[in-house]
């Protein structure tokens, strides 16, 4: 018997009576967390997040779609762009060769009329 009240000094109250409020409160909390106030609150707090969702996905898709049309407006401009290069480097060609032709066409005429004049 004398060994069992030694055991009970050791114990100290002060840790004990933690042990035991956090048991009381870990009861209470489970069963404050399971009641039907609490699953209201958890479904509407999940109710709001859903339409949070809803309303990125939304705006990201618009986003997405606008980013795609800036895109495709892009890519036109640049072909716009170089089909007008393209034309112009073809004219500068085309008005070159013409000169080069007409060139070669005033000396033809000028060495016939040398030949002719001899």
């Amino acid at each position: 018997m004398s060994n069992i009240l030694k055991g009970l000094k050791k114990v100290d109250g002060k840790k004990t009576g933690i042990f035991a409020a956090g048991v009381l409160f870990g009861t209470a909390g489970i069963k404050v967390l399971s009641s039907k106030d609490a699953k209201k609150l958890y479904t509407n707090c999940t109710a709001a997040v859903l339409r949070a969702k809803e309303c990125v996905l939304k705006t990201a898709a618009t986003i997405q779609e606008n980013a795609e049309d800036v895109y495709a407006e892009a890519q036109q401009i640049n072909e716009d762009r170089a089909a007008k290069e393209e034309q112009e480097y073809a004219e500068a060609v085309a008005a070159e060769e013409a000169e080069e032709a007409e060139e070669a066409a005033e000396a033809d005429e000028t060495d016939f009329a040398e030949e002719t004049a001899e």
